[in-house]
């Protein structure tokens, strides 16, 4: 009878130490998903991706040590645990939902000071106050991401306490356990948030993980009653917090988007996350019978507005154009807007390769009246002239630097290649800015052909812009670049070059105009945009090149776009 007893109590051992071994796999599995998703939001609202990402994972790390030395000061490990995971899932569930109503807020205030005092429009309220408000909103997420690594550190230490309690000794191998269950959970964390999360909404996302840590707490609550003190308190928590939990998931969504509307100076009129950006169009009425002005962001940041893209996209494609020899066959790289081949299609080319990362992209400018509202979806078929939808067009959804070996395989040439990537704004496309990307492009560069890279603004970035240029020179083009004001995005700039022969200027010489319609572009305006201001190359001697793996260019853009930003602030 004795031994039966025995056994009983030896297999409820078994019973709960099995149970908390996977509640902390569990909760390591929401704790790396709680970094993926701060990090992923805060890059998205505050741009910067790479960095952003990285200091945000880095704080959390950090934290978590130092949680895991306070977990100590717990006294009652088993009332701890609980109230602590009640804690990370309220926090981890509105996190994102609080950052962007913060945010929202300080973009918001400037104008609601304006129109409370009226302030002429044309006046930028920008004092100590506000200055003060904006600065704690865009550290915001680094405050999260503190607190909840500082939780998330308690909860090893706590479950190691609970282990040795239930047992009634000291457990030799207790810490190996607990940190083999937390490591294969977190495993399966990563897993579920690159092959579920990603594709749904943030606030969703949150949600989620923040019922499993729910759940984790409550079974544990239910299994280790006879440990807890104020028991019916905790149940009415946990029930409160789940409806929390629930109205997040149902309408998080809703209210995220209403708050991170305020980013934008006019109204969102579509936004969509794909698994690799953020997508979001703006419309601006302008009222007395002039059409609305659309703009199209990625991540936050202005890719073009339907005010004057025209401009932007005429100086991208017409001089490599037209300082080409032939214009039958052409690669396109990035430009998933479908815009820059709008501009090739006049040139009447018999094939066009464009190369873009993202499918979700082109299918929304692709078939616009799939997606889009029905004002929206005419404008932007009016805009891109159904330029996806031309004979002769081949599109491939790939990351370019792997995707141009296939083409070299394939011994494919091209009269021309228009290069619109983003700028270098974090290191995986800095690879495409790199002496190896540009000199594979050279391979796949006809003789008398031309190409064409956007090179970010030189009056912004001039460091960027210059290492663009040599970088491009040092792949053994012949390297020139020339610059426009674009009245949405200021002074811009690209780089041009040709193979062998002529440089594109000279070539351009021989023309008397643009040989395609065109509604900003002239040759006259086009010779002169090769012409800088006085000392612009004074110091190219000391810009680095962008070779693969060293960072450079993304270095001088990041350093350019972080004084620009304090200087407006």
């Amino acid at each position: 009878m004795q031994s039966n007893s025995l056994n009983s109590k030896k297999m409820k051992l078994v019973i709960d130490d099995a149970l908390l071994i996977l509640i902390m796999a569990t909760l390591a599995c929401c704790g790396l998903i709680y970094e993926y998703l701060l990090s992923h939001y805060s890059a998205r609202i505050l741009g910067s991706v790479e960095t952003v990402i990285y200091a945000i994972i880095g704080i959390m790390i950090v934290s978590m040590g130092l949680g895991a030395f306070a977990a100590k000061k717990i006294k009652d490990a088993f009332q701890g645990f609980v109230i602590l995971e009640l804690t990370v899932a309220l926090i981890g569930c509105s996190a994102t939902l609080f950052i962007a109503s913060v945010i929202g807020f300080s973009q918001t205030l400037p104008q609601i000071i304006a129109d409370t005092y009226q302030i002429p429009n044309d006046v930028l309220l920008k004092g100590d106050f506000l200055a003060s408000i904006t600065w704690f909103s865009i550290n915001l997420p680094y405050v999260f991401a503190f607190i909840l690594g500082f939780l998330i550190g308690m909860e090893i230490p706590l479950i190691a306490r609970i282990r040795e309690t239930i047992y009634g000794h000291h457990l030799a191998h207790n810490a190996g356990t607990i940190y083999g269950a937390d490591y294969i959970g977190a495993g399966v964390g990563a897993a579920i948030w690159v092959l579920f999360m990603l594709n749904i909404e943030i606030s969703q996302a949150a949600a989620l993980t923040a019922s499993l840590n729910l759940i984790a707490g409550f079974i544990f609550l239910v299994r280790f009653k006879q440990y807890l003190r104020h028991k019916v308190k905790l149940i009415i928590g946990h029930l409160v917090l789940a409806v929390f939990i629930v109205l997040i998931f149902v309408s998080g969504g809703h209210w995220q988007k209403q708050m991170q509307n305020m980013l934008y100076l006019d109204k969102v009129v579509y936004q969509t996350q794909t698994p690799y950006q953020n997508l979001v169009f703006t419309e601006r009425l302008l009222g007395g019978g002039y059409e609305p002005i659309y703009n199209f962001y990625i991540n936050g940041r202005l890719q073009f507005s339907s005010l004057d893209e025209y401009i932007y996209h005429e100086f991208l494609v017409h001089p490599a154009m037209q300082a080409s020899a032939r214009h039958d066959n052409i690669l396109i790289i990035g430009g998933g807007d479908g815009l820059a081949l709008r501009e090739v299609q006049k040139w009447n080319p018999s094939h066009v390769t464009l190369i873009d990362l993202d499918p979700n992209l082109i299918a929304l400018f692709k078939t616009p009246e799939t997606f889009l509202p029905p004002h929206l979806s005419d404008k932007i078929e009016r805009l891109t002239q159904d330029s996806f939808n031309q004979p002769g067009v081949k599109v491939i959804n790939d990351d370019a630097f792997i995707a141009i070996d296939r083409l070299l395989a394939n011994k494919q040439s091209f009269d021309t290649i228009i290069v619109d990537l983003p700028d270098p704004s974090h290191p995986d496309l800095n690879k495409v800015y790199s002496v190896n990307f540009y000199y594979r492009l050279k391979h796949l560069l006809s003789g008398d052909g031309v190409i064409v890279v956007q090179s970010t603004s030189p009056f912004h970035a001039q460091s960027a812009f210059i290492s663009i240029g040599k970088t491009l020179q040092e792949a053994g083009f012949n390297t020139e670049q020339y610059h426009q004001n674009v009245p949405s995005f200021g002074e811009w700039g690209w780089t041009i070059a040709s193979k062998s022969g002529q440089k594109p200027s000279q070539r351009l010489t021989q023309f008397n105009q643009v040989e395609v319609p065109t509604k900003w572009l002239t040759l006259p305006l086009l010779k002169g945009a090769f012409v800088f201001n006085k000392d612009f190359y004074a110091d190219k001697d000391k810009i680095k090149i962008n070779f693969l793996g060293t960072n450079a260019l993304y270095q001088y853009h990041q350093k350019a776009w972080e004084v620009e930003t304090e200087f407006s602030n």
